[in-house]
């Protein structure tokens, strides 16, 4: 497994994450014994980063996550994230740090190594999204209150909402990282994409991500399974998933995945999960590709896949014909 630096933060990641979250669902379903297995083979298969939320099973995926760490005694990084729920001026930094420390008590852990906000970003924050000003005012302001209790050491985001919006908050250069949604059906967090495109349009958050000296986390890499090539789900993993950063719906996913069929019926790769997970790797920019897995299969393969490197310059050529057709 190779390591990435995080951006500036001084960590060196393992390409590929550990994610705990709902899709593949095995921090949160799984039985305590599988999730020991597990995490336990990806530390030996040299992964170093696990990331959580506390939204994920309800703050279920933080208690089992904590429980198994502490029980190897493990010695790895650790992300989670919050939401911010109130608007209220005067509201919003209080709303933060309890969310944090409310999640420090399921993990265990006295810090975690990434904080990151799990909001929608809007030019103007309502309902579940928040703004730039208040990212970038109460929130930051409660992530240094945090860091100078020693309770986190890096923040981030969920760079997913208005391109714009988004793009402020990166070039302000207050946050270390972004999760940033990034995969074969759309490209946009990486690539310019084609004119008329029907998808989000992320207008390359990676690369100025990059340019501003943050680390990028990239998660969806699968489009939540679509681009698993297979229609049936582990016993384990969410039954059904709406899309994010994609399709209008995960049918829609599913078939524009299979424009990407012919690199695996030419040889280029031996699945689709492949293609996905090399692709994403392609970029720089990256500093970890997070897969969700339901199984040890699934993380077997993923490094595995990933130790293949990345997608030779000729395939990556041919992968503009098959977004030219992603269109209104």
């Amino acid at each position: 497994m190779e390591n990435r630096p995080l951006g500036n933060t001084g960590l060196n990641v393992s390409e590929i994450g550990f994610g705990c979250g709902n899709v593949g669902g095995l921090m949160i379903r799984g039985e305590h014994s599988d999730q020991v297995r597990a995490v336990a083979r990806a530390m030996d298969l040299g992964i170093n980063y696990f990331d959580t939320a506390s939204s994920y099973g309800n703050g279920q995926s933080e208690t089992n996550l904590g429980r198994v760490l502490k029980e190897l005694a493990a010695d790895v990084y650790v992300g989670t994230k919050f939401r911010v729920t109130t608007h209220q001026p005067g509201q919003i930094k209080g709303n933060v740090i309890a969310s944090v420390e409310d999640s420090l008590g399921r993990l265990q852990r006295e810090q975690v190594d990434l904080i990151q906000m799990h909001n929608h970003v809007e030019t103007v924050g309502e309902g579940g999204s928040v703004s730039p000003e208040e990212a970038l005012g109460e929130v930051v302001d409660a992530l240094q209150e945090l860091r100078q209790q020693g309770k986190v050491r890096f923040w981030g985001m969920t760079a997913v909402g208005e391109a714009a919006a988004l793009h402020h908050i990166i070039g302000s250069r207050a946050l270390n990282t972004i999760q940033s949604v990034y995969n074969l059906i759309n490209p946009s967090a990486g690539y310019t994409v084609p004119a008329g495109f029907d998808m989000p349009d992320y207008g390359n958050q990676i690369g100025l991500a990059s340019a501003n000296g943050m680390g990028v986390l990239v998660i969806r890499v699968l489009a939540a399974g679509a681009l698993s090539g297979e229609d049936a789900r582990h016993p384990v993993a969410v039954p059904s998933v709406a899309p994010i950063g994609s399709g209008r719906d995960y049918g829609q996913d599913q078939t524009r995945a299979e424009e990407f069929r012919f690199l695996v019926q030419e040889g280029h790769t031996t699945s689709l999960v492949e293609a996905s997970l090399r692709f994403a790797l392609n970029n720089p920019g990256v500093s970890s590709v997070l897969v969700g897995y339901s199984s040890m299969e699934h993380l077997e393969q993923a490094v595995q896949y990933a130790s293949k490197g990345p997608l030779p310059p000729e395939v990556l050529a041919r992968l503009p014909e098959a977004w030219a057709g992603f269109t209104g």
